[in-house]
């Protein structure tokens, strides 16, 4: 049996590319830094390359629904640090949590709950997961006490105050 971690981590730097012009992180690009960083930790740590999968099975995930809240903004060229866990799943769905932090992880940024559905490209239609990628779920599923979206924001706006005073870089 495997041993997998089950809050998956890893850092980035935000892009001119991808700022306002106030040098705050786009509000759009969030859900780009925030799936790619999951994408590259899935890859990295339990071996899931959902690309290699989709042109070998024709199966991989595609999102079903996003719900994202903007706690403290990101900036131009400001080094940040994403985790992820797995906090549901069952036989077609993955929900997962994904979190943008300061890079001491004091500050939170962001925070997303991505719903993920297990899709048969051939097909064009939902389908089950493997039993090896169930085995993998059931490993690495950390489920949280909040099922409820803006209980779990409270609960970090509480724990990580957003500052007072925010500078532009």
């Amino acid at each position: 049996m495997k041993n997998f971690p089950t809050i998956l981590e890893s850092n980035t730097r935000i892009r001119f590319q991808d700022c306002d012009p106030f040098n705050h992180l786009n509000n759009a690009a969030y859900l780009n830094y925030l799936i790619n960083a999951r994408e590259d930790q899935i890859l990295e740590h339990y071996g899931i390359d959902i690309y290699k999968m989709a042109s070998t099975t024709g199966k991989s995930w595609v999102v079903g629904s996003n719900q994202i809240a903007y706690i403290n903004p990101a900036f131009l060229m400001e080094e940040v640090l994403i985790d992820s866990q797995l906090l549901d799943f069952d036989e077609s769905n993955l929900r997962v949590e994904l979190r943008m932090w300061n890079k001491d992880k004091t500050k939170i940024k962001a925070v997303m709950w991505s719903t993920f559905v297990h899709f048969n490209l051939m097909k064009q239609k939902r389908d089950s997961h493997s039993e090896e990628l169930m085995e993998t779920f059931s490993l690495v599923h950390l489920p949280i006490d909040e099922t409820i979206f803006v209980n779990r924001i409270n609960y970090f706006k509480q724990n990580f105050k957003p500052s007072k005073k925010q500078s532009v870089l």
